[in-house]
C-alpha cells in the first residue's frame, strides 16, 4: 500500500474539510506515493517518535499534532524542531496528522474521550462552523438511479441522524441537443432529445462534497452529468467540537474526579467547583479546551478538558460550571490505540504501533 492510501482512509473517518481554517492537516513531510512498510501513531511527533519508526522499521507516521506548525524560515541544525523534521526527511519517513478534523468527527478523540469515561446518550457539545451542509440536486436516467444513490451515499451523503442513504427522488424530462464531438448516453447528434430522468436529492456535509462529486461523476452515465449545489442554513449535527453525556449514576464532583483520573490514567488532575456538588451531565472537549468554556451550554454540569488557565477557571465559576483539568495529553492520548485499531481493520497486513506519549508535566508534592 502507499502513503496515499493510508491518508485516504484516515481521511475518510476525519474528512480534512473539517479542520478550521488555521489548522495544519495533511501529508507534512514525505510522498503520497512511496509504499508503506510500517506505520507509528502518535499523539505528537518527538524525537523519540522518530526513534520508535526507526526501531520498528516503520516509514509513515501518523499524528494528531502536525509535525509543522509554524513554517520553517531556515534548515538550520542546531534548532531542535528544524533537525528532527531533517532527520524524519533523510530517514524517508512520511508524515501525516489528522488534528482539528479528528475533534470534531464521531469516532474521533472526544467520542473516544466520552466512552472511556463511560458517558451515554453523547450529544454535540460546542457548534462549529465546518459542520455546514449543502443539498445536492442532479438528474438521472432511472437506469442508474439505485447506482448514483449508493455510490453518493457511500462516499458520505445521505446521513441524517441514525440513518443513512436518506434521498428524495421525482420524474421528469430532460432536454439536450448532442454537439457533434459529444458521445450521448442516449439520444441523437444535431437533434434536441427528450430523456425521461429522475431529480434525485439529497444532503451533503461540505466537507465530504468533494468526494460525493467525485462518487457521482464516476457512477453517472452521462458524459456531462447536471448537478446543483444548494447552501442550506442547517448544520450536520454529530459534528461539534466536543460531547456531553450522561454518567449512569450521579456522583459528587470530588467521586467524578477520582473517577477521571483513575479511567485516563493521568497522575493529577485540577478541579473548578464544590467537591460535594452532584454531577451527572458531563461534556467532554479532549486537548486545549480552557478557552471554550463560556461556550459550554448551561445543562452541563462539568466538563473534562485540558490547558484551562486561571481566567478560564474564573470564567467557569461565574457560569456555575464545574471543571475537571486532566491535561492535553490525558484528554488527548487515548485516540492513540484507537487510531492503530482502526489502521488495523483497515490493512491487516500493514505493521501499525502506538506510542504511549507521556504527560512533559509532572506534580511535586513535597
Amino acid at each position: 500500500m502507499t502513503v496515499q492510501e493510508v491518508c485516504d482512509a484516515v481521511e475518510r473517518l476525519a474528512p480534512p474539510g473539517y479542520a478550521y481554517s488555521w489548522d495544519r492537516v495533511g501529508l507534512s513531510c514525505g510522498s503520497p506515493q512511496q509504499s508503506v512498510k510500517g506505520a507509528v501513531v502518535a499523539l505528537t511527533v518527538t524525537r523519540e517518535v522518530l526513534n520508535t519508526a526507526l526501531r520498528s522499521k516503520a516509514n509513515l507516521i501518523v499524528s494528531h499534532h502536525p509535525l509543522i506548525w509554524e513554517p520553517l524560515r531556515t534548515l538550520r541544525t542546531d534548532d531542535s524542531h528544524t533537525a528532527l523534521c531533517l532527520d524524519i526527511a533523510q530517514a524517508g519517513i512520511a508524515c501525516f496528522a489528522a488534528h482539528t478534523n479528528l475533534d470534531v468527527v464521531p469516532g474521533g478523540v472526544n467520542t473516544v474521550l466520552a466512552e472511556r469515561l463511560g458517558l451515554t446518550d453523547l450529544t454535540p457539545l460546542v457548534a462549529v462552523p465546518q459542520a455546514e451542509q449543502i443539498k445536492l440536486v442532479c438528474f438521472v436516467p432511472e437506469s442508474h438511479l439505485a447506482d448514483v444513490r449508493d455510490a453518493v451515499c457511500n462516499a458520505g451523503a445521505g446521513v441524517i441522524g441514525e440513518y443513512t442513504h436518506c434521498s428524495f427522488s421525482a420524474p421528469g424530462v430532460g432536454t439536450f441537443l448532442p454537439g457533434e464531438k459529444a458521445r450521448p448516453f442516449s439520444g441523437l447528434k444535431h437533434t434536441v432529445n427528450e430523456e425521461p430522468e429522475r431529480r434525485f436529492e439529497v444532503l451533503v456535509p461540505k466537507a465530504r462534497l468533494g468526494a460525493v462529486l467525485a462518487a457521482l461523476t464516476k457512477a453517472h452515465p452521462y458524459e456531462e452529468p447536471a448537478y446543483d449545489v444548494v447552501p442550506l442554513d442547517g448544520t450536520d449535527r454529530s459534528i461539534s467540537l466536543g460531547l456531553q453525556g450522561m454518567l449512569r449514576r450521579e456522583l459528587t464532583l470530588n467521586r467524578f474526579a477520582s473517577h477521571v483520573r483513575q479511567t485516563l490514567d493521568v497522575s493529577h488532575v485540577r478541579v473548578v467547583g464544590e467537591g460535594n456538588r452532584r454531577i451527572r451531565r458531563v461534556g467532554v472537549l479532549g486537548g486545549a479546551g480552557g478557552s471554550e468554556v463560556g461556550s459550554i451550554p448551561t445543562e452541563v454540569d462539568v466538563v473534562v478538558t485540558g490547558d484551562v488557565d486561571y481566567h478560564d477557571a474564573l470564567n467557569a465559576q461565574d457560569r456555575n460550571l464545574c471543571v475537571v483539568d486532566a491535561g492535553h495529553v490525558g484528554t488527548e492520548k487515548w485516540i492513540v490505540p484507537a487510531l492503530v485499531r482502526f489502521l488495523e481493520a483497515e490493512f491487516p497486513k500493514l505493521k501499525v504501533t502506538g506510542y504511549d506519549e507521556p504527560d512533559p508535566f509532572r506534580v511535586v508534592t513535597k
